[in-house]
């Protein structure tokens, strides 16, 4: 079956759909919606592996949800949601956003 037009969107929003559907890659877009982190922030914040959360933000970034930038000696990731406006209006209905806000604020 060739794949083209609407299955070929399908299809596409079908892999969308598998990779949010991992709390972790969910809970790191979570807290970039609310601001630009290193690698070692999402880490401290999520009290997770930094191999772990790497591999999460590898996927993530592969997939065109999060890009990098270099400023100094660290790498700080950030959302890129431009193609997918509704997912933004999805993130922020997430739990626990008050929780987040007050842990991000505790980092400046």
């Amino acid at each position: 079956m060739h794949e083209d037009g609407p299955m070929a969107e399908l299809a596409e929003m079908a892999e969308l759909l598998k990779l949010l559907g991992d709390p972790m890659r969910l809970a790191i877009l979570a807290l970039l919606q609310e601001k630009d982190l290193s690698v070692t922030e999402i880490t401290g914040l999520l009290r997770a592996s930094q191999p772990n959360t790497s591999q999460h933000l590898r996927k993530l970034r592969s997939a065109g949800l999060v890009r990098e930038s270099k400023r100094g000696q660290w790498v700080y990731y950030s959302l890129n949601l431009a193609e997918y406006p509704d997912l933004k209006t999805f993130l922020s209905q997430l739990p626990g956003r008050d929780k987040r806000r007050l842990e991000l604020a505790q980092l400046e």
